[in-house]
């Protein structure tokens, strides 16, 4: 039985939304039971074209057609970025039913990813707890500042808050400095006890003999220019994905004394409406305000709640093009409750400057 006759029309600024929320996670627990056969075949059919595109892209450049490399990097990134959606699924224990088979097969994708499984687990569970929260930013999350902390800080403090939300840094340099080096270290977490490290140190290792095996082979130069494209550009498609899912305009942040989970959850988290094709390459995580209410629902079965439930799907939309404008909202302003511009936070302030 759906939950629809109090849902329908519910709103960011609802008074019954935290209930609402509430509500919604009940009902969507219904969607939690992976498919065995269904997870082995969406495995199967993301990894196995992936070696072959490498195989691919490794056979043209070594027949001297170097130009080709870059060509078939495209798609082989889109199935490297959905490998890495099964690890994030893997990570919240849902793509099988066995915690230990989850695990495992999260491990071995994080040395393809170039992400420490249980390290990246761990951080990752922080984000879900706290997104949101303006008291507990930090870990796992796009720093944000409220416009606010914004105009406190000095001019280099600006500069540097500016740089780092600057296009080229955040989806450019950003996503190769997260994958190359931030993951070879845990960070945020140094002083959290052994397991960190042993996730870290562990996936080094492992990553460290792969690329010792395939350059033996084929030689540093074809590995580095096949693999290399094939790392950034799906580096910066997954930094691309979880910066549209919690930095869109009418996102949603609160005091720690306001925050509620299930409310975060349900209107901090986008639902980024994608074409039918990138929605597969993206594992459906598109639908994330449906997995920040109940992350534990396979990425396959995401599409069976918009189906059932239809009235979610018009929750915190953004499209193709509103994800390409989002790039310019960087500062929380807590009056208007909503993610501006720094162009829109100085006319604020001349504005209120001018009223006083």
């Amino acid at each position: 039985m759906k939950f629809t006759d109090s849902i329908l029309g519910i709103g960011h600024n609802s008074g019954d939304g935290p209930t609402d929320a509430r509500h919604w996670t009940q009902i969507l627990s219904a969607y939690r039971k992976p498919n065995y056969a269904r997870s082995v075949t969406e495995l199967a059919i993301t990894a196995l074209p992936l070696v072959v595109l490498w195989g691919a892209a490794w056979f043209t450049f070594s027949l001297g057609y170097a130009w080709a490399s870059p060509l078939i990097a495209i798609p082989a990134a889109g199935f490297l970025v959905r490998l890495f959606m099964i690890q994030h699924d893997c990570g919240h224990g849902t793509f099988f039913a066995h915690r230990h088979a989850n695990d495992w097969i999260g491990r071995i994708i994080g040395t393809l990813t170039l992400t420490p499984y249980d390290f990246w687990r761990h951080t990752h569970a922080i984000h879900h707890a706290t997104a949101g929260n303006l008291d507990r930013r930090g870990i796992g999350d796009v720093d944000t500042l409220t416009v606010g902390e914004y105009q406190a800080r000095s001019r280099w403090g600006r500069f540097r808050y500016r740089l780092y939300r600057h296009p080229v840094v955040m989806f450019g340099i950003g996503p190769a400095y997260l994958f190359l080096l931030q993951h070879r270290l845990p960070i945020g977490l140094m002083r959290k006890g052994w397991q960190p490290w042993a996730s870290a140190m562990g996936t080094n290792l492992a990553v460290a003999m792969i690329v010792a095996t395939l350059v033996w082979f084929i030689g540093f130069k074809a590995f580095l220019l096949v693999h290399l494209p094939i790392m950034l550009l799906a580096g910066t498609a997954g930094v691309w994905l979880f910066y549209v899912q919690h930095q869109f305009e009418y996102t949603l942040w609160e005091r720690d004394n306001q925050w509620t989970l299930h409310e975060s959850a349900l209107y901090g988290s986008s639902h980024y409406e994608l074409p039918a094709l990138l929605r597969w390459f993206t594992a459906n995580i598109g639908v994330h305000h449906v997995h920040h209410l109940c992350s534990r629902i396979p990425f396959y079965r995401l599409p069976e709640v918009l189906r059932d439930y239809p009235e979610l799907r018009h929750v915190g939309r953004v499209t193709l093009l509103d994800s390409f404008r989002s790039v310019r909202f960087v500062l929380w302003d807590e009056t208007q409750r909503r993610l501006v511009s720094f162009r829109n936070a100085r006319a604020d302030a001349v504005a209120r400057l001018a009223n006083s």
